[in-house]
């Protein structure tokens, strides 16, 4: 009797023992098992859209910048600016520094996706941080001291009307006369508030007139006014800083739209670097990682 329950006893201890090292031998085979198809598919699918996304990030960069050389050795003044009194604010230097950077920030990710770097994605990662936090700042700076900046910037554009504008230039195309000149006959416009914003500057001392872009009929002279004249009935009565912004408003559905491609853009950059940094890693942790190997992931 004592004899058959031992059998038992140790018949029930070995099949409780091969059924648990049959439960860890295929725990082991399961976590040795290669990734699904699946996963290789959707890892390979972000690498090749985020690639291809900075490649044409990357055109339009170099698009950018042949158009900010052009107008930069096309023109002897500042591009297309209405404070020359700050150079780097004019047409050419923005279009120029913000061509250099997206180059910048596109052939790390292009190149770091394709050659499935660390160093260039987590570089690229830093630098949307960096873009990221910077519009974050301004926006929040601009929303904050809002009645500052407008106050400062209508300062400064009464500062280049009253120094900057000359009638020798005027008809020259990308100098700071003819650009305020397309802006007030655009807009239908005059000056910065107000049309005596022109009044006695120093292309025209002690006359009390404005520019012939300044007219709603316009003419040659028709900025002159003499003694009991009526000119300034035919002179655009609201300021182009006024109407820029009405302008901007009215069109705010177009800003809103762009704003939310360029942050759709950067969000996916960040998280597809991210996935493809940690991915990268993973690989080259178990081994499984190729420099040279741009087809098979």
């Amino acid at each position: 009797m004592g004899r058959k329950s031992a059998n038992r006893e140790s018949c029930a201890i070995e099949w409780a023992w091969d059924d648990s090292t049959e439960s860890h031998l295929r725990r082991e085979e399961f976590s040795e098992r290669p990734p699904a198809k699946m996963g290789r598919t959707g890892y390979t699918c972000i690498r090749h859209v985020f690639c291809s996304l900075n490649v044409l990030i990357w055109l339009c960069a170099c698009g950018m910048l042949g158009a900010g050389l052009w107008m930069r050795f096309s023109y002897p003044y500042a591009y297309g600016t209405l404070v020359p009194q700050h150079s780097y604010a004019s047409s050419d230097v923005l279009v120029l520094a913000t061509g250099c950077f997206t180059f910048v920030v596109a052939f790390f990710g292009c190149c770091g996706a394709w050659f499935q770097s660390r160093f260039l994605l987590i570089t690229y990662f830093s630098l949307v941080i960096l873009i990221f936090m910077a519009e974050f700042m301004l926006g929040t700076l601009a929303f904050v001291f809002k009645d500052q900046v407008g106050d400062n910037m209508k300062s400064q554009l009464r500062y280049g009307i009253s120094e900057h504008y000359t009638e020798e230039n005027m008809h020259e195309s990308g100098t700071f006369s003819n650009f305020w000149d397309y802006i007030q006959s655009t807009f239908q416009c005059c000056g910065v508030d107000k049309y005596y914003d022109w009044y006695n500057i120093k292309a025209w001392p002690r006359e009390e007139r404005v520019p012939d872009s300044c007219c709603v009929h316009r003419e040659r002279y028709c900025g002159k006014q003499y003694d009991n004249d009526d000119r300034q009935l035919n002179w655009y009565q609201d300021g182009c800083l006024s109407a820029i912004q009405i302008w901007l408003v009215q069109r705010l559905h177009f800003v809103g739209t762009v704003g939310l491609v360029i942050g759709f853009l950067q969000l996916f950059g960040l998280i597809a670097s991210m996935i493809l940094f940690c991915t990268v890693r993973h690989k080259r942790s178990t081994h499984t990682y190729k420099s040279y190997d741009t087809t098979t992931t």
